[in-house]
């Protein structure tokens, strides 16, 4: 006997094709997304609401009125404290770890945060400050 087909029985193989459905339209023109008339003017950013500032500008808020370097947890506590920011996930010191390197490595000297130094010289761990 021969080799059986991996399809399903009197079924033919179909061309897989991206986010295109039976009736041929993508996934965001079935659901009526996409771009309308008239509207030119870009979105605003995803963490521009009205009022609330990012974590990292709640970060660099909490280490100017701190004035020391401080621990992302030791951040992230005060600015729930201060209501400057919030998040709904698990591990926010981690969101605001990641996000402070994310910064230092883009921008480089021109980032607002530096990882802060012990009096000996050596690295404070996890530890940051604003640049001065």
């Amino acid at each position: 006997m021969g080799k059986k087909s991996k399809t399903s029985e009197g079924k033919t193989p179909v061309a897989a094709t991206p986010n295109v459905g039976a009736k041929g339209k993508s996934k965001a023109a079935r659901k009526g997304k996409g771009t309308k008339k008239g509207q030119d003017a870009p979105r605003a950013k995803r963490g521009a609401r009205e009022g609330k500032q990012s974590g990292l500008d709640a970060a660099a808020k909490v280490l100017a009125e701190a004035g020391e370097p401080l621990s992302c947890r030791q951040i992230v506590e005060r600015a729930f404290e201060k209501n400057y920011w919030r998040s709904g996930g698990k591990t926010p010191a981690a969101t605001i770890y990641s996000a402070i390197l994310r910064e230092i490595q883009k921008k480089g000297d021109a980032a607002r945060f530096k990882k802060a130094c012990l009096p000996d010289g050596t690295a404070a761990r996890g530890r940051f400050e604003l640049k001065r």
